[in-house]
C-alpha cells in the first residue's frame, strides 16, 4: 500500500454549501488538503469556485459524474483538466468508447495547459442504492457485488485510472486492481457519526486497510461543532 499521509487521504465533501460558506469553510480547516465539489456547488458557483479553491492551496475532486455521449464527455473532461482539477468523476455504464474518450482529453487538455494530468474515477454503484430497489427498479438481475466489478473492469479497460465504490467492495476491487488504481470511498464514517443517507457504510481505518486510497467525509467534518478537530480526528483513525 502506498505511504500517504493520513491529510492526503482525507478528502472532504463540501456538499450542501453555498460558494461562500465552501470557501470560508476550507480556509478554516486546520492541515485539510483535498476538497470534492459536487453538482449542487458547481452549479451554484461554476468553474470559478475551482480555481478559488486551488488558490487556497487545495487539491479539487471534481465530482460531476458525467454520463453523456463520447464526445460530450470527452468536452466535459478536457474543461475540467484544464481547470486543474485532479480527480473527475464519470459513470462507467456510459461504456468503453465513453471512458476511453474521457480520458484521452483529460491527458490531453492537462499537458497542453500545464496542469497535473487528473485521473478520472468511474462511478459503478451509487452508495444510495440497496440490491432489491435496483434490481426492481432498473430491471437488472445483477447484484451489486456482480454489478461493481463488471463495471469496474469496464473502466480499468478502457484506461480508467480508478473507481469510486463503497467501502465494503473495496477489498475485492483492490485485489482484482492493485495499486496504482485508485479507490476512492464515499459512505465513510467515523465513530459515532451518523449514518445518514448513506446506505452502505465503513469507518475510515477499516476503508484504509480494505484497500481504499482516499476517503470522502462530509457531514461528520462539515456538520461538526470544531471542523479542524473532526478531521484531526479522522487523520488520528488512520
Amino acid at each position: 500500500m502506498t505511504t500517504l499521509h493520513p491529510a492526503d487521504r482525507i478528502i472532504v465533501a463540501l456538499d450542501g454549501m453555498p460558494p461562500e460558506q465552501a470557501l470560508a469553510f476550507s480556509a478554516q480547516v486546520e492541515g485539510l488538503r483535498w476538497v470534492k465539489v459536487g453538482l449542487e456547488l458547481f452549479v451554484q458557483a461554476g468553474p470559478e469556485v475551482v480555481a478559488q479553491l486551488r488558490d487556497q492551496g487545495l487539491r479539487v475532486f471534481l465530482d460531476l459524474k458525467f454520463h453523456d455521449i463520447p464526445a460530450t464527455m470527452a468536452g466535459a473532461c478536457r474543461r475540467a483538466a484544464a481547470l486543474g482539477v485532479e480527480l473527475v468523476t464519470v459513470h462507467a455504464c456510459a461504456g468503453s468508447e465513453a471512458l476511453k474518450a474521457a480520458q484521452a482529453a483529460a491527458v490531453e487538455a492537462a499537458q497542453r495547459s500545464g496542469q497535473p494530468v487528473p485521473t478520472l474515477l468511474a462511478v459503478t454503484v451509487l452508495t444510495s442504492w440497496e440490491e432489491q430497489r435496483l434490481q426492481r427498479e432498473l430491471a437488472i438481475a445483477q447484484g451489486i457485488a456482480e454489478r461493481v466489478p463488471a463495471l469496474a473492469q469496464l473502466s480499468a479497460t478502457s484506461g480508467i485510472g480508478g473507481c469510486v465504490c463503497s467501502p465494503l467492495e473495496a477489498a475485492a476491487l483492490r485485489a482484482q486492481y492493485p495499486e496504482p488504481f485508485a479507490l476512492v470511498t464515499p459512505g465513510i464514517r467515523p465513530k459515532d457519526a451518523a449514518v445518514g443517507d448513506q446506505a452502505r457504510v465503513m469507518g475510515p481505518a477499516e476503508a484504509v486497510a480494505a484497500g481504499a486510497s482516499q476517503l470522502v467525509i462530509g457531514r461528520p467534518i462539515t456538520k461538526a461543532e470544531d471542523p479542524s478537530a473532526a478531521f484531526a480526528l479522522c487523520c488520528e483513525e488512520l
